[in-house]
C-alpha cells in the first residue's frame, strides 16, 4: 500500500508555484534559476524503505493483516509530521503466506533487492526465528543476486519484532517490542492464585503445536513448581486445527479451575465455539488466553467468549490521550469498524522508536541503529511508557489483564503497578543462562529439555 502524500509534500508544491510566480512578476531572475534551486532541494531528499514481513494470507493472514496496517499508519505519520527533514519513508511490503520459507525468501527479497536496513515483521515465532536463520545463514536457494565468495559479508538489516513471545532467545540485530512470559502469562498466573482471581490451583495448558506454546508451557511448569498451583493437563494441537472436542474432553475429566490458551491464528475461533457448545462457563473455569485480542474477537461471536479473559499489555479500552489517539487515527484511516490490541500498537510502537532511533543517529545504519538503542531509549507509547533494555533488546512494560464483554471488549481488571523489565531468561527455567549486548553478549548455560 503506498504511503498518503504527506503535508510537506504539499506545502512544498505550493511554495514551489509561489516562488515561480514572484519570479515571474518581478523579473528579477530567470524563471530556469528559481528552477533549479528548488530542482537542487528536490535533489537533497531522500528515500528510505522499511521493510514490512508479514502474513497477508494463510492461517495467519487474520492476525498479521492488521499489524501491516498499523505499521504503514505509523510510515505515514512520521511523513506527514515532516520530523525527519528531507526524508520520505517508503514501506515495502511483503507476504510471507504463513510459511517458513516464504518468510526465508521475501527476507532475501527485502536484502537483496530492496537493500532495506530494517524489517518489522513476523507473528509466531516459526516465522521469526526462519527470518533471523536467513539473516544470519543465507540459503543460496533464496539468493537473488550473486555474492562473491571473498567478498565481505555486508551488514544485516535490523529484525524489529511486535508480538509477545516465549523468551530463551536473543540476537544483537533484534529487537522484541512484544512481551517475555515474565512479563505476560507470570503476571496473569500470580493473580489468579490470588484471592481476587479466585484462588485457582489447577491450570489447564492448551496451546498450537510450535515453539511458542511449548517453550512457554516449560516456564509455566517450572514456575509453578514452587507455587499454590498445579498443571493438571497438556495439550497441543496443529496450527489451523479447527476439532477440539477431544480437548475439550480430556479438559472437563481433569476438572481444571482455570485454562490457559496459547492457541493461535484461526483456530481460536473454532475452540471457543467448541467450548461455549460444550455447556462450560467462564464462572466455573475460564480460559485466559495469550494470543487473543480486540482483533481476533471481531470474528468470533461475543457470547462464545464473553467473561473470559486475556493477558497483554495493551488493550483498546486503556482510558489515557495517548491511547485515544492511536485509537482515532487508526479508525480514521482504515474504518469506524475497525479496533486495535496489543500486538497492532506494539506494530505501531516499534516503528516510531525506530524513528527516534533515526533522529539521534542521523542515519538509517543498522549499526548506528542499534549504538542508539542500546544506549537505552525511552517513549510514550499509546499503551504507556516503555522502555528499551540495552543488555537484552527487549522492553520495560506494564501488564493488564482484561475481562471480555459482550461487545468485544475488555474490561481491564488488573494492572501492574510498575512496568516490569524483561526476562527473555529466567532463572529457575534457564539457569546459567543471561545476556549483556552492552558487556559480554550472551552467556549460556546447560540447555533445557523442553520437549519441542
Amino acid at each position: 500500500m503506498p504511503p498518503r502524500r504527506s503535508l510537506p509534500m504539499r506545502l512544498r508544491s505550493a511554495w514551489t508555484l509561489l516562488y515561480l510566480a514572484i519570479f515571474a512578476l518581478s523579473g528579477c531572475e530567470p524563471l530556469n534559476k528559481a528552477r533549479d534551486v528548488l530542482t537542487k532541494s528536490d535533489q537533497e531528499r531522500k528515500t528510505i524503505k522499511l521493510g514490512i514481513l508479514h502474513s497477508q494470507t494463510g492461517t495467519m493472514g487474520m492476525n498479521e493483516m492488521s499489524l501491516r496496517h498499523c505499521e504503514v499508519l505509523a510510515i505515514e505519520q512520521i511523513n506527514a509530521s515532516g520530523e525527519l527533514s528531507n526524508v520520505d519513508l517508503v514501506p515495502v511490503v511483503k507476504d510471507g503466506r504463513s510459511k517458513s520459507d516464504i518468510f526465508r525468501r521475501r527476507t532475501r527479497e527485502l536484502v537483496d533487492v530492496e537493500k532495506v536496513d530494517v524489517i518489522f515483521g513476523c507473528w509466531t515465532s516459526l516465522h521469526r526465528k526462519a527470518v533471523i536463520d536467513e539473516l544470519d545463514n543465507p540459503t543460496d536457494l533464496f539468493r537473488t543476486e550473486p555474492v562473491a565468495r571473498n567478498s565481505a559479508q555486508p551488514h544485516k538489516p535490523l529484525l524489529f519484532y511486535p508480538l509477545q513471545y516465549e523468551g530463551f532467545e536473543v540476537n544483537r540485530n533484534v529487537f522484541y517490542f512484544g512481551s517475555t512470559p515474565n512479563q505476560q502469562i507470570l503476571p496473569a498466573l500470580d493473580w489468579f492464585m490470588s484471592q481476587q482471581g479466585g484462588s485457582r490451583k489447577r491450570v489447564y495448558l492448551i496451546g498450537s503445536d510450535y515453539l511458542f506454546p511449548r517453550t512457554a508451557n516449560f516456564i509455566v511448569r517450572k514456575y509453578l513448581e514452587k507455587q499454590s498451583m498445579q498443571v493438571v493437563g497438556e495439550d497441543y494441537l496443529p496450527l489451523g486445527h479447527s476439532d477440539f472436542k477431544d480437548s475439550i474432553r480430556r479438559i472437563a475429566e481433569t476438572s481444571p479451575d482455570l485454562i490457559l490458551s496459547t492457541i493461535n491464528g484461526d483456530s481460536n475461533f473454532y475452540f471457543y465455539k467448541q467450548y461455549y457448545e460444550s455447556g462450560a462457563r467462564p464462572d466455573s473455569t475460564p480460559i485466559v488466553a495469550t494470543s487473543v485480542g480486540e482483533d481476533e474477537l471481531r470474528r468470533i461471536p461475543p457470547e462464545y467468549v464473553h467473561g473470559h479473559l486475556a493477558a497483554w499489555s495493551y488493550f483498546q479500552s486503556l482510558d489515557t490521550p495517548q491511547s485515544q489517539e492511536f485509537v482515532k487515527s487508526f479508525k480514521r484511516a482504515y474504518g469506524l469498524d475497525r479496533v486495535v490490541d496489543d500486538p497492532m500498537e506494539a506494530a505501531y510502537t516499534q516503528v516510531m522508536v525506530w524513528k527516534e532511533a533515526y533522529k539521534r543517529a542521523k542515519s538509517s545504519d543498522p549499526l548506528k541503529i542499534r549504538e542508539v538503542l542500546e544506549k537505552g531509549l525511552e517513549f510514550d507509547a499509546p499503551g504507556g511508557k516503555i522502555k528499551v533494555d540495552p543488555k537484552t533488546h527487549h522492553l520495560y512494560k506494564k501488564f493488564r489483564l482484561g475481562k471480555t464483554g459482550l461487545d468485544r471488549q475488555f474490561e481491564i481488571v488488573y494492572e501492574s503497578k510498575d512496568l516490569i523489565a524483561p526476562d527473555p531468561f529466567p532463572s529457575f527455567a534457564f539457569p546459567g543462562w543471561e545476556c549483556d549486548w552492552t558487556r559480554n553478549g550472551l552467556t549460556k548455560g546447560p540447555m533445557p529439555t523442553i520437549g519441542l
